[in-house]
């Protein structure tokens, strides 16, 4: 039996007592779509809420894997600096695509993904987050199809263009590798991200292992189970008896030993393997903050190198000198407040996962010792019941 039950730190949800703001999400009901290769799954998202930038009280759509993804892609590009919550995978192995496990997995992911960005200060106050969680599914694919170029907005192709035009003259003048950020705090900071990714991959290697194992010997006991009940028929007498005894013991602790299994699956190496995608998501915007920091130094030497140039236009025509060296130093300052937001926004992101992640996984470690004691307990329990009765059989 598959457990879908999630901690309430790691599923945050806010209490809806009267008169106190709360936005509760859920996403339920997974449901198979469709046939062969367009098959899908699609989710209820139900949402209950008091704040009155929502419409209404209470609010169901339907929604695909896609709509998440476009929903994190969304707030990836508009909020610079912030640690979006990770999506669980897109990829899966065709033939457990559609397993019950799988889908229970990712639909555990994707109500996780949901409420973290509502109990976000920022993020649950952004206008896609509303509409995802809003929208009847025409005005959610005319959201998808414009943002996803099928509607490019023209500043998106002078955008696009710059981009381009700024690699092809990287190329052309041969720029060695681009600088990067080297303060002491900042080289700390990414070499404490890049271990924290290796340890907590490494955990949910093994946690994976501890599950296979315990379904394993859960399969092994079950098979032994009916074998020592065989057996005992043979024999007859009061061997059958004792025999049966052992063969139900060891089906017992079978079922037990898979449950267990799941639980470990859950709300061991699941939340495991959450925050190494969470690590990745810092990964992330820590690219873009090395961006940021490559556009502020890359501007403010243009600064100086057109600050010669302009020298020259000064006595010629003094009007356009002005216009230009404001447009020069409005440029430079846009992109040094653009890269001083966002270091000051990692800050407070970090601050807000170290804490987060304390919780999840000390939350983790605990479901895990309190499943291993109880079952190692039900084990020892079992068997203990049935030594004297195989005493007295070796000694009759």
């Amino acid at each position: 039996m598959i457990s879908t039950e999630r901690s309430q730190s790691q599923s945050p949800r806010s209490p809806a007592a009267a008169g106190v703001p709360f936005l509760s999400i859920s996403v339920t009901d997974p449901v198979k779509m469709g046939t062969g290769v367009q098959a899908y799954i699609s989710y209820r998202v139900i949402t209950k809420t008091n704040l009155p930038e929502f419409e209404g009280q209470e609010k169901i759509v339907i929604r695909r894997y896609s709509d998440f993804e476009w929903l994190h892609d969304r707030l990836a590009e508009k909020y610079k600096g912030i640690f979006i919550p990770p999506l669980p995978e897109k990829n899966a192995v065709e033939k457990f695509r559609f397993s019950k496990e799988f889908i229970e997995l990712r639909r555990q992911a994707l109500d996780l993904f949901v409420n973290r960005i509502a109990s976000h200060p920022e993020l649950k106050q952004s206008e896609d987050f509303r509409i995802f969680l809003q929208a009847d599914e025409e005005k959610m694919d005319r959201a998808r199809s414009y943002e996803s170029g099928l509607f490019k907005k023209p500043s998106d192709f002078l955008q696009m263009f710059k981009d381009v035009q700024s690699k092809v003259s990287d190329v052309v003048l041969g720029k060695e590798k681009p600088v990067e950020e080297s303060s002491p705090e900042y080289e700390k900071l990414k070499h404490y991200i890049f271990e924290l990714e290796n340890h907590l991959a490494e955990a949910q290697k093994q946690a994976f292992r501890l599950v296979k194992r315990h379904r394993e010997l859960g399969q092994s006991l079950a098979d032994f189970g009916k074998a020592i009940k065989l057996l005992g028929a043979c024999e007859g007498d009061s061997l059958e008896k004792v025999f049966s005894e052992v063969g139900s013991k060891s089906e017992m602790l079978s079922v037990k030993l898979q449950r267990e299994a799941d639980n470990l699956l859950f709300n061991f190496e699941e939340p495991l393997k959450d925050y190494v995608r969470a690590v990745q998501s810092i990964k992330t915007t820590m690219v873009d903050r090395a961006n940021a920091f490559r556009r502020h130094h890359d501007l403010d030497q243009q600064k100086e190198y057109k600050g010669i140039n302009l020298e020259k236009l000064k006595f010629v025509d003094p009007d356009k000198f002005s216009e230009l060296e404001a447009e020069v130093k409005a440029e430079s300052e846009e992109a040094t407040k653009r890269y001083e937001h966002i270091v000051a926004v990692m800050n407070e992101e970090l601050a807000r996962f170290q804490e987060q992640k304390t919780a999840d996984i000390g939350l983790a470690f605990h479901e895990f010792a309190k499943g291993q004691a109880k079952l190692a307990k039900d084990i020892a329990d079992a068997w203990r019941g049935v030594l004297p009765k195989l005493e007295a059989c070796s000694t009759s």
